[in-house]
């Protein structure tokens, strides 16, 4: 077996066990042909050839060659799944990672708009025109219902019930969650569907919810680019991206008294811990309303 059949075996495996997006498969795939082509330069011609000192040679590598430990962390995580799934085909005794540590990452905290923030980034769009309606209602959704970037521009109509006032969204994995929709985001949808989203398709016929001029759906750079082009518009950081309205949304929940676990289901995060780094930046806005009016701060 080579390293290239092992490769394919293991992420033919996990794309049916876990269910994996092809982008999350595609990740997986760049860390472990950088991994493969590294151990093959030092001799290692076959996975059931690594050792511990292979792996620790290889951390030393990306250290000296200036990857930072989140990027050393996610890597190191694909090759430990690789070996787990080599034990499970009995390839293999013990795993070459079991006895290294995850490197030490700080953690970072999102950037996060305050309230006014994101009613300035709303207010940007020019909804005379029917794509300034169109991104008018993007902007809300992503801040309404807490969507990824890829979650948005895959919306398609039939997971939309106005009526109701919900999403049925298709998260990771293929992992499906209803979230509510806001008043202001389901006026802007109804307004884009029923006026702005037919000038846009013009004849053409689309399943996806948010189109182009020409009828094509959003691509996730475009999204992207809209963002920053309001952003800079409304004097915002150049940094402003689709997430950061998920991380908006996230955070002034927390800060308005919703629940964790809530927050959790809302966003589609099959882990709490995840979900949990956004206590961090709710006890810097609890910090500052402590220090604004507590009578001895």
């Amino acid at each position: 077996m080579t390293w290239q059949d092992d490769l394919d075996n293991y992420l033919a495996f996990v794309s049916v066990e876990k269910g994996l997006s092809s982008k999350t498969l595609d990740a997986y795939s760049l860390d472990l042909v950088d991994f493969s082509q590294f151990m093959e330069k030092i001799g290692c011609k076959r996975p059931e050839q690594v050792k511990t000192r292979h792996i620790i040679k290889w951390l030393s590598h990306l250290k000296e060659s200036g990857i930072c430990a989140t990027t050393t962390s996610r890597k190191l995580s694909s090759v430990r799944g690789l070996f787990r799934y080599l034990l499970l085909e009995e390839r293999i005794n013990t795993s070459p990672t079991s006895v290294i540590a995850n490197p030490k990452t700080g953690r970072r905290l999102p950037l996060v708009l305050t309230p006014q923030e994101v009613e300035r980034l709303l207010e940007q769009p020019d909804t005379s025109k029917p794509t300034g309606i169109r991104d008018r209602t993007m902007l809300e959704i992503l801040y309404s219902c807490g969507l990824r970037a890829t979650e948005a521009v895959k919306l398609q109509m039939s997971q939309i019930n106005l009526r109701g006032g919900f999403l049925r969204i298709m998260g990771k994995g293929n992992k499906e969650r209803v979230v509510p929709l806001g008043q202001e985001a389901s006026f802007w949808l109804k307004k884009y569907t029923e006026k702005a989203r037919p000038r846009l398709l013009k004849k053409a016929n689309s399943y996806y919810c948010f189109v182009g001029r020409r009828g094509k759906p959003i691509s996730r750079q475009r999204l992207w680019q809209i963002i920053k082009k309001y952003g800079l518009m409304a004097g915002l950081s150049e940094k402003i991206h689709p997430h950061c309205l998920r991380h908006c949304f996230a955070t002034h929940l927390l800060e308005g008294g919703a629940d964790l676990r809530a927050v959790q289901l809302l966003l589609g995060h099959s882990d709490i811990g995840t979900t949990q780094i956004y206590t961090h930046l709710d006890m810097g806005y609890l910090r500052k309303v402590h220090k604004r009016f507590h009578p001895r701060p």
